[in-house]
């Protein structure tokens, strides 16, 4: 079971990845940081602490989750919620690819973009007074970005999870590590594009412009996941 979910850990942790509602938040955070921050490399810096930060709250979370139904016993409905939600998700995002934005699409919570710009404004004052905490605070924003992200990243995680908890525990584990450390690579590359120059305006353009392609391979990617699943236990 192991080898088998390995391939399909690495596929969902890629779709999950492309997700146009990661993109934006960092992209954002990567346009302030870039102005409020006196150096490229403390830009970088707290670029790396947030990062790094969503991977062990991502990690955390999935853990819990893991845990909480391996331990009491309801694996199995979970691995069914898991899969139907894979589904319901996929045509949401599908949907996305030829009406976008139009009735109900998986996004942020509500306020989530308000408090996010809230927070990043704090973080021109903290540099200036306190620039411990300024590098405090872009933790801080890893850890919520996280939840508030949850709707709209949530449903390839969660199939993972579905699947893993009808494993073995021990084996389970290192499968979620390797989930979250694909998943933030690309995260890893937006820095690094910000870090050499590229601007983070044309970054935005380019997820405007390809945003619904995204939501179309991951609605796609999650339509066949959850078929699968259903799939395999019929």
């Amino acid at each position: 079971m192991a080898e088998l979910n390995l391939w399909i850990v690495i596929a969902a942790a890629l779709a999950d990845s492309i997700n146009p509602c990661v993109f934006g938040v960092l992209i954002f955070l990567l346009a302030y940081m870039t102005k409020v921050f006196k150096s490229a490399g403390r830009m970088l810096l707290a670029g790396l602490i947030y990062v790094a930060f969503v991977y062990a709250t991502y990690f955390l979370l999935g853990m819990g989750i893991f845990t909480l139904a391996y331990t009491a016993g309801f694996a199995k409905p979970f691995y069914w919620f898991a899969a139907i939600i894979a589904i319901l998700a996929g045509i949401i995002e599908i949907k996305d690819y030829f009406w976008y934005g139009r009735g109900f699409s998986l996004q942020m919570m509500p306020g989530a973009s308000e408090r996010i710009k809230r927070y990043a404004g704090m973080l021109g004052r903290l540099e200036t007074r306190h620039p411990a905490l300024s590098l405090l605070l872009a933790a801080f924003l890893g850890i919520f970005v996280v939840f508030v992200e949850l709707p709209c990243t949530g449903a390839p995680y969660l199939a993972i999870l579905g699947m893993i908890s009808k494993g073995d525990f021990s084996s389970g584990i290192p499968l979620l590590l390797l989930y979250n450390l694909i998943f933030i690579l690309p995260l890893f590359v937006i820095m690094g594009l910000v870090y050499f120059g590229r601007s983070s305006k044309s970054l935005e353009k380019w997820r405007k412009e390809n945003r619904s392609i995204m939501r179309l391979a991951i609605g796609l990617f999650l339509l066949a996941l959850g078929a699968y699943m259903i799939w395999a236990v019929t």
